[in-house]
């Protein structure tokens, strides 16, 4: 009788799984949509459609001012946002997977330290967003291969052992050097240049350039990484557990490392550090989803592209025609959301 139960509670896992989807799915074209008519410059919803259909709208400036701010700024904006809240999402989901610890999340491995170390340095030198994006991307590059050097036996070896705490200790330290590092750029940095600096430390999509580069980098990352879910569910369980199942624990570690270093390093290249992403939507999703590695990490994507685009919505027409850091909204909505999703935990 265990064994039919054992089906239809799967079954019914998987179907709660797909409406899940579904729902974030909607949420995120809808969210995506909004942010293409709401702004300082007001779109009507019939000529946002009709930008996107490529349908002939009315000649003149206004025209061409609706196909500009929908293609040249707002689109590209939304899906860079997108692209930046699933990498940091499914970032936050591998790593909580790899350390074992519900607090892990995309910066905790000194990713975003190297990258903004790197782009400080170009923003200080006055150089150009591709320039400053490229340095971020090669900042991170560092402090993967500083992390994976420091921590390859924790990483590499094959006999059943908790490497959790040798690689976590290891990214902390490398993060804390990374931290201090910038603390000195930014005291040494030019009053004209430091608040253009302090606004990227703290998520900025405003100069985020191409959002091709996060999608395809979300793409990679899913395609890397959905295949091998089940696996990541049997690694939950303990190293020499997952070993005596016929798992390949030192491989599969190496690959939810750099599946998880390289997503957070395009997301921060693409739109700086935006915090709490990455520890708040797995997180939240597992409340609804259970800790299902292979239908947890799909859905950590989508709500984690579709809360960064709207954090993003609110950061720029909040004030407008002044804008915020997306990051300043999305810790004020993680901090309280993540205290409740503890105290409901404690009393739960």
């Amino acid at each position: 009788m265990s064994e039919p139960r054992t089906v239809l509670a799967r079954g019914m896992n998987a179907q709660r799984a797909r409406w899940v989807w579904c729902a974030l799915g909607a949420l995120a074209g809808g969210v995506l949509l909004v942010s293409l008519v709401v702004g300082s410059v007001g779109l009507a919803p019939g000529r946002m459609l009709a930008v996107l259909l490529s349908v002939a709208g009315p000649e003149g400036q206004q025209g061409d001012l609706a196909r500009d701010i929908i293609l040249t700024l707002r689109l590209p904006r939304a899906l860079a946002g997108f692209g930046c809240g699933a990498l940091l999402a499914l970032a936050g989901a591998l790593l909580q997977v790899l350390l074992r610890n519900p607090l892990a999340e995309p910066y905790v491995l000194g990713v975003s330290g190297g990258a903004a170390s790197f782009a400080l340095l170009a923003m200080m030198g006055g150089a150009a967003w591709w320039l400053v994006n490229l340095s971020a991307f090669a900042g991170a590059l560092v402090s993967i291969v500083l992390v994976l050097g420091l921590a390859r036996r924790a990483l590499w070896r094959g006999e059943a052992q908790e490497a959790s705490p040798h690689l976590l200790l290891t990214g902390v330290v490398v993060a804390a050097g990374w931290g201090a590092l910038i603390t000195l750029l930014l005291t040494l940095a030019p009053d004209s240049r430091l608040r253009g600096m302090l606004f990227w430390l703290t998520g900025d999509l405003n100069t985020g350039g191409t959002p091709w580069v996060a999608l395809a980098a979300l793409l990679a990352a899913l395609v890397l990484i959905v295949p091998v879910a089940a696996q990541l569910n049997v690694l939950l369980r303990g190293d020499f557990a997952a070993q005596a199942l016929g798992v390949p624990v030192r491989r599969l570690r190496l690959r939810i490392y750099l599946v998880a270093s390289l997503a957070a390093a395009a997301a921060v290249t693409t739109g700086g550090t935006i915090g709490f992403v990455g520890l708040v939507v797995p997180h939240l999703l597992r409340l609804l989803l259970g800790n299902d590695q292979r239908m947890l990490l799909p859905a950590a994507a989508l709500g984690g592209g579709m809360v960064v685009m709207a954090a993003d919505l609110v950061a720029r027409t909040l004030i407008a025609p002044a804008q915020l850091p997306v990051g300043v909204i999305t810790a004020l909505a993680g901090v309280p959301l993540f205290l409740w999703m503890l105290l409901r935990r404690r009393h739960g």
